[in-house]
């Protein structure tokens, strides 16, 4: 598959962003500073790792990365579990499972692994030179590592056909892949994940098959469409996605020894859940599955478990159905909504490029996934130059505090969009909430530091920039209760009654009544914790 090259030109730029033009008249927009978000006065501790952080950007990104690791990155709010853990353990894992390899089509098979599979038990251990070259073509089969894109055959292909080589493990690795995910957090100084996931959806898949879909999707009578599906037992299978939740982070805990005095850092690590819908389905099995999801995040929260907060939807936003039924899709969250406000929504939306689609595919699908869709937060949006009125969309997006979740080099893997090509400049310029986050860092074979080091010499961000990142994703986390922050996406001021404790060990009086009675504003008041300990290093 072949894109065309996006273009930002200084006309559209200007078009939609007039403050804007002077910079423009100077040279790309990419290559200039966005002008710095109001903040408090800097400390001395502050200003002494700002020009610590400068001098590791001037030498480059290993040392940059070296300086970034323990910085305090705060949530990372776009990651699918299943792509985030790396080749490595999936391998390790299919061993233990008895699950066999293919060598020809490099995934996994069920058994018996009769010729030409072979057990993955054999890539377990000491390594015969021909086993070595078949776990190293594995690795690079179950991942864009050493991948080159071919006439035919693009980064997008690759990504995308990954995840099927390595499916078929059991369920109950679950538990040792969120470890992995929260262990690799923790060791880059994050706190907070929000990890997505598809729960079996079996039973209201059939169910859905049932009832059917009306010929004209026009007026679709939802309500009737939810009652019947309700009616019919679709409840059955809530239980089932928050049970394997439950079973998930009590592994996660064992292999962590949470609440024991040997304790790992990964412990420190919230891990919260978003609900995958795989938007490429019939469109009545999408809306069950969807109606499934509200479901279960609804139970979940009124019981108080902390499991899925959200709704998203996957899989590749160009497929034939995912474009065809786009504002369908739109329009069944749009009444769920109706029916469950406390569920959050963050929605894929813009991971397109031009030449993937018709341009008339790049037009609508972020301010659908807004207007529509009443999304709270966007995964990707990369083509929101090339949406109609794209000033307008960016002003609306700014004014409703939608954030965008930046997943820079997914986007350049799957979409070939990086460096100049990408809107991060426009979002921030535009005073768009973002943040940094990996996608699927076991697939793009990165992680949160990398992304950071990347955005800051990419787009010559400074210190403060860094911390405007981790503490928008914080903002913008699904953790109920009310914000650290007195105003929506402005550091400058605490609530009243932490105002004078910020960053403090131990809060005390009502800024410790606030925190207790608001998790949100807790894990902020943490994030301000971790900045002053590591500010005060230098």
């Amino acid at each position: 598959m072949q894109t065309l090259r996006p273009v930002f030109p200084g006309r559209l730029v200007s078009a939609l962003l007039p403050s804007l033009s002077v910079l423009l008249a100077l040279g790309s927009l990419a290559a200039q500073p966005v002008p710095a978000p109001a903040r408090a006065a800097r400390t001395g501790s502050e200003a002494a790792v700002a020009r610590a952080f400068t001098e590791a950007a001037h030498s480059g990104a290993p040392a940059l990365y070296a300086f970034l690791l323990s910085f305090p990155k705060g949530a990372d709010l776009h990651v699918h579990l299943s792509g985030a853990v790396y080749a490595e353990t999936f391998i390790r894992d299919a061993a233990e499972d008895g699950i066999c390899v293919d060598p020809v089509a490099l995934r996994f098979a069920h058994p018996p692994c009769a010729d030409p599979l072979v057990p993955a038990s054999r890539l377990a251990g000491v390594l015969s030179p021909a086993d070595q070259d078949l776990y190293d073509r594995l690795v690079d089969s179950f991942s864009l590592r050493s991948f080159v894109p071919t006439p035919g055959y693009s980064g997008h292909d690759q990504f995308f056909g990954t995840f099927a080589k390595f499916g078929g493990l059991d369920k109950r690795h679950t538990g040792e892949w969120v470890d992995e995910v929260a262990s690799r957090a923790a060791a880059q100084n994050q706190q907070y994940l929000e990890l997505m996931q598809t729960p079996p959806f079996s039973h209201a898949a059939a169910l859905s098959k049932e009832i059917g879909w009306p010929a004209a999707s026009d007026n679709i009578d939802f309500a009737g469409m939810r009652q019947a599906l309700l009616d019919k037992g679709l409840r059955d299978e809530v239980k089932t996605g928050m049970e394997d939740v439950r079973t998930a982070e009590d592994r996660r805990k064992e292999l962590e020894h949470c609440g024991t005095p040997q304790a790992l850092p990964a412990c420190s690590v919230q891990v919260r859940y978003i609900y995958q819908v795989l938007r490429a389905n019939a469109p009545e099995v999408v809306f069950a599955q969807t109606l499934l999801g509200f479901e279960t995040i609804a139970q979940t929260i009124h019981d108080g478990e902390p499991g899925f907060l959200g709704i998203n939807f996957v899989q590749p936003e160009d497929g034939h159905v995912s474009m065809h039924d786009y504002t369908l899709a739109m329009r069944m969250v749009d009444y769920l909504q109706s029916v469950y406000p406390q569920v959050h929504i963050t929605l894929h939306a813009g991971e397109l490029a031009p030449g993937m689609v018709p341009p008339e595919g790049l037009r609508f699908h972020i301010r659908q996934a807004v207007e529509l869709g009443h999304a709270e937060r966007i995964g990707h949006g990369v083509d929101v130059a090339y949406e109609d009125d794209a000033g307008g969309l960016l002003k609306e997006l700014a004014a409703k505090h939608v954030m965008i979740e930046i997943n820079l080099s997914s986007n350049e893997g799957i979409l070939g969009i990086k460096g100049s090509d990408h809107p991060f400049p426009l979002y921030r310029a535009a005073h768009v909430p973002v943040a940094l986050s990996t996608d699927d860092e076991g697939v793009s074979r990165i992680e949160i530091t990398h992304e950071y080091v990347r955005a800051a010499l990419d787009y010559h961000l400074t210190y403060d920039d860094l911390k405007q990142l981790a503490r928008t994703g914080m903002e913008h986390n699904f953790l109920p209760g009310k914000s650290l922050w007195a105003e929506p996406d402005r550091f400058t001021a605490p609530v009243p009654a932490c105002r004078t404790q910020l960053g403090s060990e131990k809060p005390a009086g009502a800024c410790s009544e606030f925190l207790k009675a608001n998790q949100k504003a807790a894990a902020q008041y943490e994030l301000e914790r971790r900045f002053r300990a590591f500010e005060a290093k230098f």
